[in-house]
């Protein structure tokens, strides 16, 4: 794999924006426009996703960026939480809550499978203490 030099190169972060902006234009239209709480917890948790992927990669330290990408699945999971509540009580359609939920696992996959690389590179870089 060739060395990626900034996290707007990560596809894991382009992959968590992209779910932002779907948030972004979910949360301005329907019930969820006039519902300011649910609004901005469903915003958070969507940046939370990408934040996390750019701010662990800042560090440069791989072992720190696995434990932010650790984070930006933990608040992909919460949001597919929210957005599940949030259609069982009506304020989100099935449509709407069926797309983003398979956008989320997609993108809890990939950061999972990127945890491992991450992971196995260190393993492999690291020597062995016997």
């Amino acid at each position: 794999m060739a060395r990626i030099e900034r996290f707007e190169d990560l596809d894991i972060w382009k992959e968590a924006v992209a779910i932002g902006v779907d948030i972004y234009g979910l949360t301005s239209q329907g019930k969820l426009e006039k519902d300011y709480s649910s609004k901005d917890q469903l915003r958070r948790a969507a940046i939370s996703v990408s934040n996390n992927i750019a701010e662990g990669f800042e560090y440069n330290n791989n072992k720190v960026f696995m434990k932010f990408l650790g984070y930006a699945k933990g608040s992909a999971g919460e949001l597919r939480s929210n957005l599940f509540v949030l259609k069982e009580a009506g304020m989100v359609n099935t449509e709407d809550h069926d797309r983003l939920a398979i956008k989320l696992l997609e993108a809890s996959k990939n950061i999972k499978g990127f945890i491992k690389y991450l992971n196995d590179y260190e393993s492999k870089r690291s020597p062995k203490n016997f």
